[in-house]
């Protein structure tokens, strides 16, 4: 029985009994993981059935069954959307052998070696594509050698096959220097010990990283765009609100990106040794406990309670921390020959309340009037009262706390107040203990540190500020502390020690 159709329709009718055994649930872990391989297996030469069968379409094959293109095609018979489609119609052209016009014999592909990868069950669609992108990108800047080259290599490179240190300067040594350049373009790779000892297959993404460094050997010029071209593609633009929040599109340059990610490791991963000037030092790894609490149990967080943000949420308010950091920078340009002003509107009867809105300029929808008070603490703000449209009152208040005042409390404080939260002082806004608009001093007793998370979190998440004699004083939630002690916090206690 070597009819393809009569083949499938076979595994179909197995694959409907495998899920109507329904014996999933009652898995150990080591047979569930050799389900998930075996499937893969299975997922993987479906795969190349479906882009073998495509390859071999002859022109207006789709028009025969009523569709613009194979595309449509393919969405309609696979059940996939337009780009999973797609996906499938490129991997059918790079796999694709044209007939010889005078033999009839079929040629190879384009890809021979990552086709044959495929038909064995040892990349998919995704694997092919991850493989072939960046070099396909360099067209005909790549020679018909070279791209062979390439494809044995890496279709080895998808088996596990290891990776051989060969250098242009060995064969220097032997007196062949224009082999040696030839040569060293690809690295080589040599075959594991054997299938027993081999190196773990590699993933797409394993094979598109390996697959752009043969296309910088190959074509060392032009495997990356210029930096004109990148230049003219970087991009940040923000998108109407929606559901309360802005979505934010672009391309960033790479050395953007890569400060980016610097300030998202420093934030998130704050165990570096501070500037000695800014008064922060930390502690190294192996002088705190595995839970982080440095011996001290009201710092411990085994449950992810005290801060259960995902990561991309702690990447947002990291942003969010840079930002308000650059605002009240020296150095941030002026507006109208001012810094920076936040104008917030509140209607007298709104300001009276507790529960209370404002809104913004350049915000085109209503805010807490907490919000407003949070930002009070990093830049200036305008209060601005209405009664029925007509301006009764405005206030200025100045920057919330001087340059000064935030040195002293900084050093008073070195962290973030909160218990379990290691944001240096530094990077946090200042925190009125009293708040300003109910009559709080602007002075380090009223001051203390709190990242932006915290700090706009305050009012709900259960902790409680005050200070005695100038010594900030934390009362934390009932699941943190059952007894509800006023307690002083860890970073302020080690230096009243030291003092």
């Amino acid at each position: 029985m070597n009819n393809p159709l009569a083949l499938l329709d076979q595994v179909v009718s197995d694959l409907d009994r495998v899920l109507g055994a329904d014996g999933f649930g009652s898995l150990s872990d080591a047979d569930r993981m050799n389900v998930l391989r075996v499937a893969g297996d299975a997922f993987r030469r479906i795969e190349a059935v479906v882009v073998e069968t495509a390859s071999g379409a002859e022109p207006g094959f789709s028009d025969q069954f009523g569709c613009r293109n194979m595309n449509e095609l393919l969405q309609r018979v696979l059940r996939v959307d337009a780009s999973g489609a797609a996906r499938v119609v490129k991997a059918a052209d790079l796999v694709h052998r044209d007939v010889e016009l005078t033999s009839g014999a079929p040629l190879p592909a384009r890809w021979p070696a990552l086709r044959d990868a495929m038909r064995d069950g040892t990349i998919g669609v995704a694997g092919l594509l991850a493989a072939t992108g960046p070099i396909d990108r360099a067209g005909a800047r790549i020679g018909l050698a070279d791209r062979l080259r390439a494809d044995a290599e890496l279709a080895n490179q998808a088996r596990g096959y290891v990776l051989a240190s060969t250098d242009a300067a060995d064969a220097d040594a032997d007196g062949d220097a224009d082999s040696a350049d030839a040569d060293a373009r690809v690295p080589e790779l040599v075959e594991g010990p054997g299938p027993d000892d081999a190196a773990p297959t590699a993933t797409p993404e394993d094979l598109k990283q390996f697959a752009q460094l043969v296309a910088m050997y190959l074509d060392p010029d032009g495997s990356a765009p210029s930096a004109a071209e990148a230049s003219q593609g970087r991009s940040f633009t923000i998108g109407r609100l929606h559901n309360g929040t802005y979505p934010v599109r672009g391309n960033l340059l790479p050395e953007v990106y890569a400060q980016l990610q610097l300030l998202f490791d420093a934030q998130l991963n704050p165990k570096t040794t501070g500037p000695t000037d800014l008064g922060v030092q930390f502690r190294p790894s192996d002088e705190i406990d595995s839970d982080g609490s440095d011996g001290d149990p009201f710092n411990k967080d085994p449950r992810n309670v005290i801060d259960p943000r995902t990561r991309p949420q702690k990447q947002h308010d990291a942003l969010a921390t840079a930002l308000g950091i650059a605002a009240r920078h020296d150095e941030m340009p002026s507006l109208g020959g001012a810094a920076p002003t936040l104008v917030v509107h509140v209607d007298a009867k709104d300001f009276a309340e507790d529960d209370r809105w404002a809104t913004i300029s350049g915000i085109d929808t209503p805010v807490s009037a907490t919000v407003a008070s949070h930002t009070a603490c990093t830049g200036t703000v305008q209060r601005v009262l209405f009664d029925e449209g007509r301006i009764i009152g405005i206030s200025v208040t100045d920057r919330v706390f001087t340059v000064h005042q935030r040195r002293a409390i900084i050093a008073r404080d070195k962290e973030c107040l909160i218990p379990g939260c290691h944001v240096p002082a530094t990077w946090c806004e200042i925190h009125h203990v009293t708040e300003h608009a109910r009559g709080g001093p602007t002075h380090t007793d009223n001051g203390v540190p709190l990242c932006w998370h915290h700090h706009r979190t305050l009012d709900t998440s259960g902790w409680e500020i005050r200070t005695t004699n100038g010594i900030p004083q934390i009362r934390g939630p009932a699941w943190w502390d059952p007894t509800r002690q006023w307690r002083t916090p860890r970073p302020t206690l080690q230096t009243l020690t030291r003092t």
